[in-house]
């Protein structure tokens, strides 16, 4: 008997082997658990929103009820494990039931999505135009309004006018919600300012302007121009007025310093007679300040300006005919003879 025992298996390796397969199906088991709380949720997409306070306890409870992840406590686990529990950080964060928890996990570890509103300002608007635009974006006008006639916003326009006119930046604006109206101005008061490189403000000092001066000059283009092309034409035939003093003679300039839209102008009223710190046609040279805020367009054409006619001589005139054409000349007689053929 003894001799039977020797050559079968001891008893004590089959409990051995047992109790290995027990521990893999159990291990498996405790696998397959968890794959089954780390595993897509099956959840929409959804954007999550993390705002001051939020915590991620509280957000992971919310994350289970939306169906992106499996388990709100896997989550916590899993970004605890990481270090990332402390990572979530204020805005948006963009996620999906496709996920699986590592993948949510990591998402909300990165950066967040800034909750943003767009303001479009147009170019050629007043300051007083700016406000409405702005409420319309959930901003309050009133408080706009306020930081826009601060002209100590501006290095340009501090001391030399009673607002920002001119020196905020007209373009499309990615402003975070909830911010002050009085940041916004200052970013598109930065924005300006980045125009006026050095090379930009050599090439004005070389024409005899200095950086306001470039802007009202720019204004007056931006005013007059139908578009783009005729900018530095209208450049042009001002500064040479300007070098000749030659008044400028600019109807948009008459309307600002009325307080009036161009189409309001009546000459037969005597709007062009009535003298103001802004009209062109009763004072020579610049008009007191910028009367709208001009875009780079404007601005560079300034810089670059056509100050010749075909026939070398120095541009001196212009007008914009019924046609939608502009005419430019150098003496008023010809002048006088485009306005009579073409208006």
């Amino acid at each position: 008997m003894t001799r039977l025992q020797g050559k079968g298996t001891p008893l004590w390796v089959w409990l051995l082997l047992v109790l290995f397969i027990l521990l893999l199906l159990a291990a498996g088991g405790v696998f397959a658990f968890l794959r089954s709380l780390t595993g897509p949720a099956g959840g929409q997409a959804y954007t999550l929103e993390v705002k001051p306070g939020d915590t991620l306890p509280a957000i992971a409870r919310r994350l289970e009820a939306r169906g992106i992840v499996k388990n709100a406590r896997a989550l916590r686990f899993v970004m605890d494990r990481n270090g990332t529990a402390g990572s979530l950080k204020e805005g948006l964060y963009d996620l999906s039931g496709t996920m699986n928890v590592y993948q949510v996990a990591e998402k909300l570890a990165g950066p967040a999505r800034i909750p943003t509103v767009s303001v479009t300002v147009p170019e050629g608007r007043r300051i007083q135009d700016i406000p409405p635009i702005f409420e319309k974006a959930g901003f309050a006008a009133a408080q706009v309004q306020a930081a826009l006639n601060d002209a100590s916003l501006s290095q340009y326009a501090r001391g030399k006018q009673k607002n920002l006119e001119g020196f905020v930046f007209p373009a499309t604006y990615e402003f975070r919600v909830g911010e002050t109206p009085r940041s916004a101005v200052q970013e598109m008061v930065a924005r300006m300012e980045r125009e006026f490189t050095p090379a930009n403000v050599a090439k004005a000092k070389a024409l005899g302007l200095g950086v306001r001066d470039w802007v009202i000059l720019a204004s007056m283009v931006q005013a007059e121009a139908a578009n783009d092309e005729e900018m530095p034409i209208i450049a042009g035939v001002f500064l040479n007025r300007l070098r000749d003093g030659i008044n400028l003679g600019s109807d948009p300039t008459v309307a600002y310093g009325l307080g009036k839209d161009l189409p309001e102008l009546d000459r037969s009223a005597g709007d062009f007679t009535k003298d103001t710190p802004y009209s062109t046609y009763t004072r020579p040279g610049l008009p007191a300040g910028p009367i709208n805020n001009p875009g780079q367009a404007a601005l560079l054409s300034v810089l670059s300006p056509e100050r010749k006619l075909d026939d070398g001589r120095d541009a001196l005139y212009f007008l914009h005919g019924l046609n939608g054409k502009i005419y430019v000349n150098h003496d008023y007689t010809a002048h006088l003879r485009d306005i009579d053929r073409y208006r």
